[in-house]
């Protein structure tokens, strides 16, 4: 039995049961660890987890139930998700358990998906594809003899981190004026980035194109509704590759349906996977994919690499490069970790 327990839900999120851990254990090499899968229910996995040293969160919610019936000696929750809405995070704060994620992993598949997003419901390109497999030939140009060209509209991004700023690196080209919303960024480095800062209520009224990144957190849950869209352009195009709940999506779809604004791209819906009934399946003026913004071939590897790096931290008593509980509430826990180095701080 190895010295270290890495307890972990089998066959959740991405990975299947026993399906191999070969790329988090390669940073594990030379600590007596173990990866170990059990229970997917919350009571089966409290029960699994009172002698785990270290939790691998994926696939199922680790609520505060969860978090708080961890084992003391339990060190840390590591993700393999940018998001981080899967862990009650106050929880574990309060207890000084440390919660990483990966923060950069994915970071330019998104990117590459939102700007996606952003061509196809511009150009209709669905629409497009549609009237061709249909026999409506002549209809294509006509339809796009009504839409602007793209040089010099205007995109504004809600929530301006790693996501927006690519976003807006692959924009700029395009002839794109770019403005975004974003309190907890200082406006300087908007500026830095070629992009103008903006109230939400500027982004909102002023944007040909509003891609939507917030982080799926309590206070930017259902941050976006009726009132909003209703400020919007009736040309408008709406990007969400960020997360469905921070959108309210009985107003979304309201929005779509009576012309408040023109398109939506969405990589991410309210409920996943969508139920029959969800009126946005049926939607002509809606592009849709599964949630699948961050995939490409790199993924499986590079997340789990970067897991297996977090996990070697924690066992080796050091500080994980991808904290994201604040630090002032942790001081108290500090004591038994040996950081690094003090540049390596729990935002780092």
């Amino acid at each position: 039995m190895a010295k270290f327990k890495i307890a972990t839900p089998a066959g959740a999120s991405f990975t299947t049961a026993g399906g191999g851990y070969e790329y988090e254990m390669e940073p594990l090499e030379g600590i007596d660890a173990e990866i170990v899968e059990g229970p997917t229910d919350e009571d089966g996995f409290i029960k699994f987890a009172r002698d785990a040293d270290v939790i691998y969160g994926k696939g199922i919610r680790f609520t505060r139930k969860i978090v708080e019936s961890l084992p003391q000696q339990c060190r840390a929750i590591v993700l393999g998700s940018v998001g981080v809405d899967s862990v009650d995070v106050a929880a574990a704060t309060a207890r000084g358990m440390p919660v990483t994620n990966c923060p950069d992993t994915f970071i330019e598949e998104v990117a590459d998906h939102a700007m996606m997003l952003l061509l196809a419901g511009h150009r209709r390109t669905i629409e497009q594809d549609r009237m061709v497999r249909e026999g409506r030939w002549r209809e294509g140009r006509p339809a796009l003899l009504q839409i602007p060209r793209i040089m010099g509209q205007t995109l504004g991004l809600i929530s301006f981190g790693h996501v927006a700023r690519a976003v807006a690196k692959r924009a700029r080209p395009f002839g794109l004026r770019i403005i975004a919303y974003d309190p907890y960024i200082e406006e300087l480095v908007m500026v830095e980035h070629g992009v103008l800062p903006a109230t939400l209520e500027e982004v909102l009224s002023q944007s040909d194109f509003v891609s939507m990144h917030a982080p799926a957190t309590p206070e930017a849950e259902g941050m976006l509704m009726e009132k909003h869209f209703r400020l919007m352009k009736k040309t408008a195009v709406f990007i969400n590759t960020g997360r469905g709940p921070t959108v309210q999506e009985a107003a979304l779809i309201k929005a779509l349906q009576e012309g408040w604004i023109a398109h939506a791209g969405l990589d991410v819906l309210e409920i996943e996977p969508p139920g029959n009934n969800n009126p946005i399946l049926s939607m002509a003026n809606v592009t849709l994919s599964a949630h699948t913004a961050s995939a490409s071939a790199r993924f499986d590897p590079a997340r789990k690499r970067h897991v297996g790096r977090e996990l070697a931290l924690v066992l080796s008593g050091r500080w994980p490069m991808s904290c994201v509980n604040p630090a002032v509430l942790l001081n108290s826990q500090l004591r038994r970790w040996q950081p690094v180095s003090m540049e390596r701080g729990p935002n780092s």
